[in-house]
């Protein structure tokens, strides 16, 4: 079966012309009149509509599943992170649970405002020593986090 093309996905344009081979985000998915799937292409910092037909999937957006693995696994890279003032040895695990237990109601200020705080907290904690083997797995997981909620909110 071949997967729908959805708002949020990653998308190689098959199609000839200007824009082949170039990689984009989808940001609207609609029909025109004759009931033919027209999707909106973010490229760079422009929209291009193309038919469904011209786009090849690349990458699906995560899934609620795949998110909420995705907080479990930053919560348990932050547990390895040996110099996290002691408000936020408290603070990140708590936010990063409230997050998981945000996600599935779906509630966009709640679990931005969440994320937010976390994404602030790492990124002052990774200043202070980025090259540390965890944020390896922090950083796809937090990008993972950041698109599901830019695109399915």
């Amino acid at each position: 079966m071949k997967d729908r093309i959805e708002k949020g996905d990653i998308v190689l344009i098959n199609k000839s012309g200007k824009y082949h081979n170039q990689v984009g985000e989808v940001s609207e998915v609609d029909y025109n009149i004759f009931f033919v799937k027209i999707v909106l292409v973010k490229l760079d910092n422009q929209q291009e509509a193309f038919e469904e037909k011209d786009l090849q999937l690349q990458t699906k957006k995560p899934s609620l599943k795949e998110v909420i693995a995705s907080v479990d696994k930053i919560l348990e890279q932050v547990e390895q992170i040996p110099y996290l003032p002691v408000n936020e040895q408290v603070e990140l695990p708590n936010r990063l649970k409230y997050l998981k237990l945000d996600i599935p109601k779906l509630d966009k200020q709640v679990i931005q405002k969440n994320f937010d705080s976390i994404d602030k907290i790492l990124a002052a904690t990774r200043e202070a020593d980025s090259s540390a083997s965890f944020w390896q797995e922090i950083d796809p997981n937090l990008q993972k986090i950041s698109w599901w909620i830019r695109t399915s909110l």
